[in-house]
């Protein structure tokens, strides 16, 4: 007799034990014809039940928050020895690094994975669809358009798609499938006859891909997917994002992420600018920490971007407060900062796009933009505050103290009368109690010899009119 492959046929086979113990071999066949029909009974119940398939959605543009998403689900799918994990793909694509994140996943996990592609499966969706052992697609699907492009659909730099390039023809050679035209999808010069012309990029509907063979089979709705791979009865199992995947993807958010920002850059600007530490400083300080947190948490910052941003903190602060004025360390602060939070939103070379650079930069900007704006109310309070006596020279030079800023005898000068030398245009020369000075007319030019007097004086400079 086989050995019992459940709990539900142990028990069986057990009590089967127990009963031959107990009875003699009349009963022993009455009761062996009632647990079999027992067994044949449930056993196909169980067999039902003890397929998983596990499937999990990518829907929407590929972010890296999707990525912790994904690893997860799979590792859980490998816990509960699932038969296969079924991608359920709709996206016009997204990150290049993200899509790698999950291309590693699905590589590490022995179960086999299959891409079911309902609708669209475009640049980053085309990567992890190829990187699935199966393909399946729905009717009037597509895949492909796989070339990195910039926020105005314009192709990235060779360096990009070449990377691209090899990555998705890696893939495609290990799964079996044509090479060329996994490079086709990336690059518009890549030509194959028949296929596509050169200069164009390739985007395959479903029929085209099944008579290319690069995917494995055409049909509608899971079931039928479970069923051509030969799952028909199997359990489905779909993972769902828990609340704290759900508040991370929320925190990388591009608006979100510039709001935290500039909440951190607002709070720690009050804070400098109040005397002691309160609550400014600590709402900026749990800003910054949600803002590099929830990067972390998705790989895109790491601690180099972390500890960048702290040296540019400490910079700042020995600038204002050990040092006279606003130079160098103050400057180089400013930058450190600003090139920490651009780095902590890009995420890792060499997957980093021009799309993810001008995203990054452009949240960063905003951010900037609207500490900015809200900081004005603290800068007309400024004058009052420690921080901004450290900033400026507030002593004064008065006349009374003995500080001069003309020489004693200008300023005597003023109310004299006197003639043009030349034309006053408006600075010029002129003769005053037989002292040549130069002097400069207000309003119009004067003539030569005309009588001019003098109204003010501003440290070196006399000015003059001239007398009607």
């Amino acid at each position: 007799m086989n050995k019992p492959q459940s709990y539900l046929h142990r028990l069986v086979f057990r009590t089967m034990r127990d009963y031959t113990e107990r009875t003699n071999q009349t009963h022993l066949i009455a009761g062996l014809l009632v647990f079999s029909i027992l067994l044949l009974s449930i056993s196909p119940a169980f067999s039902a039940t003890d397929s998983l398939v596990y499937v999990i959605d990518i829907e929407g543009v590929i972010d890296m928050g999707l990525a912790p998403f994904i690893e997860r689900a799979i590792n859980e799918a490998e816990k509960h020895e699932a038969q296969a994990i079924v991608f359920d793909i709709n996206t016009p694509g997204g990150r290049l690094d993200a899509a790698i994140i999950i291309r590693d996943a699905i590589f590490d996990t022995e179960i086999p994975t299959v891409a079911f592609v309902n609708r669209e499966a475009a640049s980053a969706g085309a990567l992890i669809s190829i990187s699935c052992k199966t393909i399946v697609m729905a009717p009037g699907s597509s895949i492909g358009a796989a070339t990195p492009v910039d926020l105005q659909g314009t192709k990235g730099s060779e360096k990009i798609v070449s990377y691209m390039r090899g990555i998705m023809r890696s893939l495609a050679e290990r799964n079996g499938r044509d090479p060329k035209i996994a490079e086709a999808m990336v690059d518009e010069d890549v030509e194959i006859p028949g296929v596509i012309e050169e200069g164009k990029l390739l985007t395959l509907t479903a029929e085209e891909a099944l008579k290319l063979k690069f995917i494995d089979h055409i049909t509608e709705g899971l079931d039928n997917v479970l069923a051509v791979i030969g799952l028909p009865e199997a359990r489905i199992v779909t993972p769902e994002t828990s609340w704290s995947e759900n508040f991370v993807r929320f925190l990388t958010h591009p608006i979100v992420s510039s709001l935290l920002m500039t909440i951190g850059m607002l709070g720690l600007i009050y804070e400098v600018m109040t005397q002691g530490w309160g609550i400014g400083g600590t709402v900026g300080l749990i800003a910054l920490a949600l803002f590099f947190g929830s990067n972390y948490l998705v790989n895109l910052a790491n601690m180099v971007e972390i500890l960048i941003f702290l040296i540019g903190a400490a910079l700042l602060l020995i600038e204002i407060f050990f040092t006279p004025g606003f130079g160098l360390l103050g400057f180089m602060g400013i930058i450190a900062i600003i090139a920490s939070l651009i780095m902590s939103l890009v995420g890792s070379l060499p997957t980093v796009t021009f799309p993810d650079i001008a995203k990054a930069v452009s949240s960063v900007a905003i951010a900037i933009a609207l500490t900015i704006v809200f900081s004005i109310p603290a800068l007309k309070l400024a004058p009052k505050t420690a921080f901004w006596q450290r900033l400026i020279l507030s002593s004064q030079q008065k006349n009374v103290e003995g500080f001069r800023s003309s020489p004693a005898e200008y300023e005597s000068l003023i109310g004299k009368t006197g003639t043009a030398l030349t034309t006053l245009r408006p600075a010029g020369i002129a003769l005053v109690n037989g002292q040549r000075l130069n002097v400069v007319a207000e309003g119009n030019f004067i003539e030569p010899n005309m009588p001019i007097k003098i109204t003010k004086v501003e440290g070196n400079r006399i000015v003059v009119t001239e007398i009607s």
